[in-house]
């Protein structure tokens, strides 16, 4: 079989949405580029693995690949990769030079295409994250291995918005609490919260291809029984009450469901947010402190946003 690999030239901010947008489309192992200056000095105790190949690498923006089956449908999915990507600017999403170009590739090719950018990473201090073909054993006794398939799946979770909210649910997850994983793509913060102590977990994710992905990751990692997944928008009609909520999604998407968070979390649970852009920061703080959270923490990496609020047991004002 022949593949077509798919390249499109965008922004950081753009990363994940057009991530969805292929693997929605039927795309297989999705891979991101970003900028590689051999000079600079990068942190190796968390986060990715880099290709030490500049040629590879865009001079600025990033690269999103993803590989598609040459077909006669190529031609209709393409269009519609295009038209859901450009539909993005509806949204205020920068594109950058939203540039698409194609290669076609074998199919021995693609078997390893982009199998080469996924290794272990350690990406906190308890856990790594490890691509299902890889063989890792454990350094450390209180070490957590999480194993993803991306290639079924959303990435190997160790983009910075995943690293970051790993951090944040590594450091105020308490042993038995009841989580929400709002938008939960591959699973891979359900697993990591199953494997830190919570009793249960509910995973949603308006996207059928990412509660299938959940449920199946789950399944690899041993926390199904834990981790209860459903095709949900966002919160809409969930009574659960939970210690914790945590959502790797757009800002823009973060503040349309603030104030559902705020009345499913118990008194001082905790709110994980990531996926936000640093142009949009202000946004998700200005919206959490408008509705009584209390802000634990801010954290940056590379070009993104995690915040850490609290419910405080009186919301300020009432």
């Amino acid at each position: 079989m022949k593949w077509s690999e798919i390249c499109i030239h965008t922004t950081n901010e753009a990363i994940e949405p057009i991530s969805n947008i292929l693997h929605e489309t039927g795309a297989s192992g999705v891979v991101i580029e970003e900028p590689l200056d051999p000079d600079m000095e990068r942190d190796d105790t968390f986060g990715e693995i880099y290709e030490l190949n500049t040629e590879d690498y865009p001079e600025e923006g990033v690269y999103v690949k993803a590989y598609l089956p040459v077909n006669s449908f190529l031609g209709e999915t393409v269009n519609e990769i295009k038209q859901a990507i450009n539909n993005l600017m509806l949204y205020d999403i920068d594109l950058g030079r939203n540039n698409i170009t194609f290669s076609e590739i074998n199919e021995e090719e693609w078997a390893t295409a982009w199998k080469k950018y996924y290794k272990p990473v350690k990406i906190s201090k308890k856990i790594t994250i490890t691509p299902t073909w890889e063989t890792y054993e454990a350094v450390d006794s209180d070490e957590v291995i999480i194993e993803l398939d991306p290639g079924m799946a959303f990435g190997t979770g160790t983009h910075p918005t995943t690293v970051l909210s790993i951090q944040g649910i590594e450091r105020y997850l308490q042993k038995n609490d009841q989580v929400i994983d709002v938008g939960c793509g591959s699973g891979v913060l359900s697993i990591a919260s199953v494997l830190l102590g919570a009793s249960e977990v509910y995973a949603y994710d308006l996207d059928d291809i990412a509660v299938k992905a959940t449920t199946m990751n789950a399944k690899l990692n041993k926390a199904d029984k834990q981790i209860i997944t459903k095709q949900n928008n966002l919160l809409d009609h969930v009574s659960v009450q939970a210690d914790m909520i945590v959502s790797n999604i757009l800002a823009e998407i973060i503040v349309r469901f603030v104030d559902d968070a705020w009345n499913t979390l118990t008194d001082d649970g905790i709110f994980i947010t990531s996926g936000i852009i640093k142009a949009k920061k202000q946004l998700v703080l200005d919206k959490l402190t408008e509705q009584g959270f209390r802000i634990l923490e801010v954290n940056e990496m590379e070009d993104w946003v995690s915040i850490i609020a609290k419910k405080n047991n009186q919301k300020s004002g009432a």
